[in-house]
């Protein structure tokens, strides 16, 4: 079987996580916490260990602890023997991939994490918005009643394409609302609210992808040692020459994650190990390819 690592985005997050995997061999993943506090400015295994869902929830914390979570599975993983011809990231998932595929160390990956975080709460908290999940497969219908919406007056976009039946949309409180309700009578059965506080990959994180761009300008990328899937192009990224507007762009682009798999898939891959919490994108590959085996190192 050929192996391929997804790593977990946003909201997958919960009080006490990794705490499991680290006392089963706290030497294996010290290092990890090590670099991420001294770079983040605080305790981060004390963060993910005892912290409850409101502190975990902000973005600033979210987004490092996750990345964190993520490389100790992956860790995890790699201790196990286990061995893998490619990555992919769910949206901020992505950071993590470029760590483990060795486009950047450790340490890298911890900088670029801490300004992304710190980036898109900046722009969460001015712009604030809100997200859905439109359970449906007829990804044209939703598509173009966002067209349709946002050409009067009322900003919403697809912005994370996860499954053949769910796709997430983001934009202004009433772009939302009106999307909503327009699905729900084109037939949608459900359009699910996300507890968010801001529209994740939508133009209302233009203003934190161009500041990221900026700080990120000087750091310096490797030709990743394994396969590397791109939420933005949706398949394998062979150029990296333009890492840094690509990982810019990612900000306020949708999330093709369908595309990845598909394309994933189709050179080869057939088994998918999820490295993070929970087991979202388990799920999300079940529901999108066929023959394929599918398993979460936080089990």
């Amino acid at each position: 079987m050929a192996t391929a690592l997804l790593f977990s985005g946003q909201g997958s997050q919960y009080q006490g996580m990794g705490e499991k995997i680290y006392n089963e061999n706290p030497a294996a993943y010290e290092k990890i916490f090590e670099a991420g506090s001294d770079i983040l400015g605080f305790d981060l295994k004390n963060t993910m260990f005892t912290a409850d869902m409101a502190e975990l929830s902000r973005t600033a914390v979210s987004q490092p602890v996750i990345f964190t979570m993520s490389l100790l599975c992956a860790e995890k993983f790699k201790n196990e023997n286990g061995d893998f011809g490619a990555v992919a990231g769910h949206s901020l998932g992505e950071y993590a991939a470029l760590v483990i595929s060795g486009a950047v160390n450790l340490e890298t990956g911890f900088e670029l994490i801490k300004n992304r975080a710190m980036c898109m709460e900046k722009a969460a908290v001015k712009n604030g918005g809100k997200m859905a999940a439109v359970m449906s497969a007829d990804v044209a219908l939703i598509e173009s009643v966002c067209e349709e919406i946002t050409k009067g007056g009322d900003y919403v976009t697809p912005v994370n394409y996860n499954s053949k039946q769910q796709t997430v949309i983001a934009g202004s409180e009433s772009g939302i609302a009106k999307a909503s309700e327009k699905l729900t009578a084109s037939g949608v059965k459900r359009v699910i609210p996300l507890a968010v506080a801001a529209a994740f990959h939508s133009e209302f994180m233009k203003e934190a992808a161009e500041e990221f761009k900026g700080l990120i300008s000087g750091v310096e990328f490797k030709i990743p040692e394994k396969k590397f899937y791109s939420n933005v192009t949706g398949g394998l990224l062979t150029d990296f020459s333009d890492i840094h507007d690509i990982l810019s762009r990612h900000i306020c682009s949708p999330v093709r994650f369908t595309s990845e798999l598909a394309a994933m898939q189709a050179d080869g891959f057939d088994n998918y190990v999820e490295c993070g919490p929970g087991k979202t994108l388990v799920g999300l590959v079940k529901k999108t390819l066929d023959d394929v085996t599918a398993s979460a190192m936080d089990a």
